[in-house]
């Protein structure tokens, strides 16, 4: 049995006071929550600060980014470990955002899922094809290549701290959600990836959330299919009641 994960991603949101002020509510009003796990993502100056507000509750906090490097010369950059000292659980890797905005690779991304993994934290892989490649038949094809390589030289027992995050491009931010029968076949195709790659095993326990425009009034039918695990909650993870609906689900 897969225990679903709903992920807060916060992106570039909210000062420090802002950001402990979200937390302290969310770990107020979900403290009893048990059907599934929480993870929120703030930004890298709230981190430990959030850290502080969620102690000794249900969530568990996340950056969203890291460098593949422990330490070294590298200007501007926070590693794994460091993410960790401030007491993250998972590092999201490889997000649309990093892929489109800031040009990451496939091998890029990988080197900093290896990294996570290594430094003794979950890894959240973001894969998902743009409207373009998907309106061109090459939506397949792209979360093949995003998988396969995302997932480079990651071992059968290290895909126990691996997630993975179904993204449509074309439904972040935009307020389009792929609808849930897109969703959940998009899903079972990496699963089926999985297992190709792996073993029924893996592909059976890992978990593959969907992201894009997940909101309130659309998650239930989301979380309603078989190989949908949870959401990566972008917009609607910065209003405390949105977020806790979803978390909510039915």
């Amino acid at each position: 049995m897969r225990k679903p994960i709903i992920a807060g991603n916060w992106k570039l949101h909210k000062t420090l006071a802002e950001s402990r002020q979200l937390a302290a509510t969310l770990a107020k009003e979900l403290s009893s929550v048990d059907h599934c796990e929480i993870i929120i993502a703030p930004v890298y100056t709230a981190l430990s600060g959030v850290a502080e507000e969620i102690t000794d509750t249900p969530i568990q906090l996340a950056a969203q980014n890291c460098y593949p490097a422990e330490t070294g010369a590298f200007t501007g950059e926070v590693s794994p470990l460091l993410l960790k000292d401030a007491g993250c659980r998972f590092i999201i890797c490889g997000h649309s955002e990093r892929r489109q905005l800031l040009s990451e690779s496939n091998q890029f991304i990988n080197h900093k899922v290896a990294a996570s993994v290594n430094a003794g934290l979950g890894a959240i892989l973001c894969i998902g094809e743009t409207l373009q490649e998907r309106e061109t038949d090459q939506m397949l094809e792209v979360l093949t290549t995003q998988t396969r390589e995302g997932l480079a030289g990651i071992t059968t027992e290290q895909m126990a701290s691996i997630v993975i995050a179904y993204e449509p491009v074309w439904a972040i931010g935009t307020g389009v959600t792929a609808s849930d029968q897109q969703a959940q076949e998009a899903h079972a195709f990496i699963r089926g990836l999985l297992q190709g790659l792996y073993n029924q095993d893996v592909a059976n326990t890992t978990r593959i959330l969907y992201g894009g425009s997940v909101k309130p009034n659309n998650v239930d039918g989301l979380m309603a299919q078989s190989d949908i695990d949870g959401a990566l909650v972008g917009g609607a993870s910065l209003k405390a009641e949105d977020f806790i609906r979803i978390v909510r689900f039915e």
